[in-house]
């Protein structure tokens, strides 16, 4: 298998987007510079929850599984960073 071809693989391109996200996250919530306060706070748990989705569908295999468990996995991935966000809004 060349490398050209691995890298084109869908798990491939996952890892490679859940590596970058990484670095997003820790640049943005390091306090490197790049985002401080809130706005960082927010963008952290927006990327956390992206990370998590891609993580269940791709590695979990929950793009597969029965509708119900996919739209209530969706769903927690959709209700819980709202959730921490309005908590940390409102603390």
């Amino acid at each position: 298998m060349t490398m050209s071809c691995a890298i084109t693989r869908p798990l491939a391109i996952v890892w490679v987007v859940l590596v970058a996200s990484t670095a997003v996250s820790w640049l943005v919530g390091d306090d490197h510079g790049f985002g401080s306060g809130d706005a960082a706070a927010f963008t952290v748990i927006a990327i956390a929850f992206a990370k998590v989705w891609l993580v269940g569908l791709h590695f979990m295999e929950l793009r597969h599984a029965p509708p119900r468990l996919r739209r209530l996995f969706e769903a927690w991935v959709v209700v819980v960073p709202v959730v921490l966000a309005a908590m940390y809004a409102a603390g």
